[in-house]
Formats: C-alpha cells, structure tokens, sequence
C-alpha cells in the first residue's frame, strides 16, 4: 500500500524537530526517535503553566502520561485538582485512570508517574469524567497558529473525539501543550479535519497563545480503520451503540 502524503509530511516534520533535538541535547531521552519527547526544562514549563490564571481556575485536568508533562500532573495533583490520564492505547473499556487527590495513597510526585498510577487508580468509563477544564497534550512538534504533532498513534486526537462526544469538552475548556523552545516551528504543519490544536503552548520561557485552534467536533468514523476501532473498546462500543 502505498504511504498517505499527508501522514509522511508528518513524518518529515517529526524526524526534524527529533535530529534538532537530539543535536542540541535537548531532552533526557537515550534516544527521541518515535517518542513525545521528555524535554529539558519541563519542570521549568510546568511552573510557567501552573502561573497562568486559565491553570488556577481549573479543578479537572486531563493529562497524556508521557514523561514530558509528568511536571504538570504532580502540580495538580499536589494542588488538588481531579486529573485524568488515558490506560495506554485505550485498551480498555474504562481507558481512563481516575487520580483523585484526595484518595492518593502515595505522594502527588509518585501518583504522576504513569506506570505508579496504573497500580493505585481505579480506571472510569468516558461518561464518568466530570467536565474537563484544561487538557493537556505532549507534542513531538508545534506551531503558534496551535496545529500540532504527536508521535504517530492518533490517540490524543481519538481520546479528544471521544471526550467533546460526551459533551466533556466545552467552550471554556482551555488545550494546552508543554514544550521546548526548539519544538515550535514557524512553518505550516499537516493537519486533518480530526486533528486537535492547541489554545496554549508554554515552553520553558514562553507561553504562546493561539488565534484560532482547530476543535473537531467529535469521532471521524471515516477516517479509522475497523481494526482501530476493534483495538479501543470505547470507540468499538459507540459505533455499535
């Protein structure tokens, strides 16, 4: 079959900002090749985000697991708000832990870590979660009209589908990445009609706030394979419901 051009611009895009990366010693990664990459100066990110008025407002946070903004989800744990964070690849029917602050049982710093959450979360069904204020999304790659690329899974976009579906996702509800300064781009990024921009993007040094983010409205039935959709019991259980 032959390669989508859209999918290997994506790629172009991402084998750059990981060489850029990499050659600047940028990241804790070995290696950033195919991951989010784990950014130096995420603490320093997180801080910046945690003094933004749109993160002291939000009580209900949905965070990626990825160690990038492992930072920003032991701040809102520490300062008490619920977060929410996906079971890797959705693989469940319930795809995402609950952490509750209240009901840790190990400090917010462990809590965070997403292999220690797996084991002390409860997982909920997508119609459990209260009303999200912020999301937060790790990026391989970003630029300041708010378009975005991840690692190539397409799980941030499904579990955003998901989440606006169920009427989670609402106008007031602010997206936002953590990145480096070396991962936000000034040229045009290859964007599909299901792929999620971003209001906010802060980097160590810098917060971004973005015109006019692209929000789909909900689950692009067309553009997942039956074999994707198998693969995630919650969007399996939609499409037959």
């Amino acid at each position: 079959m032959a390669a989508n051009p859209l999918d290997e611009a994506k790629q172009a895009v991402r084998k750059q900002i990981w060489s850029i990366l990499t050659a600047a010693d940028a990241a804790y990664d070995a290696s950033v090749h195919g991951r989010i990459p784990n950014f130096k100066g995420s603490e320093e990110a997180a801080a910046r985000l945690a003094a933004l008025p749109v993160w002291q407002g939000a009580s209900v946070v949905k965070a990626v697991p990825d160690k990038a903004q492992l930072p920003v989800r032991a701040r809102a744990l520490g300062e008490g708000k619920t977060v929410y964070m996906a079971v890797p690849k959705l693989a469940t029917l319930k795809p995402f832990y609950l952490l509750d602050p209240a009901a840790l049982t190990v400090p917010p710093t462990d809590a965070a870590n997403s292999r220690i959450a797996a084991t002390i979360a409860p997982t909920v069904e997508v119609d459990a979660l209260r009303p999200l204020d912020l999301i937060i999304l790790g990026s391989v790659a970003v630029n300041r009209d708010g378009a975005r690329i991840g690692k190539g899974a397409g799980y941030s976009d499904i579990e955003f589908a998901l989440l606006s579906e169920a009427g989670l996702v609402t106008a007031e509800t602010v997206v936002v990445t953590t990145v480096h300064a070396l991962q936000v781009i000034d040229i045009p990024i290859p964007t599909t009609e299901h792929d999620v921009s971003v209001d906010l993007i802060v980097t160590p040094d810098e917060t971004i706030a973005c015109a006019s983010p692209h929000r789909p409205t909900g689950i692009d039935w067309a553009g997942l394979s039956a074999e994707k959709i198998g693969a995630i019991p919650a969007l399996a259980a939609r499409q037959t419901g």
